[in-house]
């Protein structure tokens, strides 16, 4: 499996097909956002596109092809063997009454679980939403304030899911004109020392035992 970053909250995961039968690789597109907020974004061929909610900077379309699986809303979903499942959350802090809704992602692949977070902006997930997530073993995570949960939130979120693999979204970085806190605060209060890639591969036998890990990706 690998994972790109394209800024914001905008992944790429290229991973295998698991259908026993299937030996093609399928491409899963989160979160494509607008070239107004000042970066790049990647031009969608993707199997699967997935929106965590309708901002701007989250669920631009535009240049979709019709044969991309959407997927918008909380609920159950598979594609080409990928189990994904939508769960429901608030954007901000007092349930969805400034920001709205935002769906949180849990997807199986290669015997591996990922849970992308979208614009969670509860301060910490209910008891629900955790039995709901389940074991994770990589966790894409909001840390830029502002519009989410903030590096301290951040951090008591991880504390909640226990991931075996950590990396940081939503943040302040080069050209992007949305005003969020740099990665910083989140690197120290998480206390670990990051490892940095261009892009990230990972496989279930590659999977931290013990400690967790935080990988920064860069653009």
């Amino acid at each position: 499996m690998t994972i790109n970053w394209f800024g914001q909250s905008c992944f790429r995961i290229e991973t295998k097909e698991a259908h026993s039968t299937g030996s093609g690789q399928v491409s899963i597109l989160i979160d494509p956002f607008s070239k107004d907020i000042g970066l790049k974004p990647p031009k969608i061929k993707d199997d699967i596109v997935m929106v965590t909610h309708q901002h701007f900077d989250h669920d631009s379309l535009e240049e979709m092809p019709p044969e991309s699986f959407l997927i918008e809303n909380p609920g159950e979903y598979e594609k080409k063997g990928i189990a994904i499942r939508g769960i429901s959350s608030y954007h901000d802090k007092v349930e969805g009454k400034e920001r709205g809704l935002n769906t949180i992602y849990i997807m199986k692949a290669e015997e591996m679980t990922i849970c992308h977070l979208g614009d969670l902006g509860q301060e910490k997930l209910t008891e629900n939403q955790v039995d709901e997530i389940g074991d994770v073993d990589i966790l894409l995570v909001p840390v830029g304030g502002n519009y989410t949960i903030n590096a301290k939130e951040a951090v008591g979120v991880i504390g909640q899911i226990e991931p075996k693999i950590i990396i940081p979204m939503h943040y302040k970085i080069k050209d992007l004109k949305i005003e969020l806190d740099g990665p910083e605060k989140f690197v120290k209060e998480l206390g670990l020392t990051p490892e940095k890639a261009d892009k990230y591969k990972i496989s279930k036998k590659l999977l931290p035992l013990e400690e967790m890990k935080l990988v920064m990706l860069e653009i």
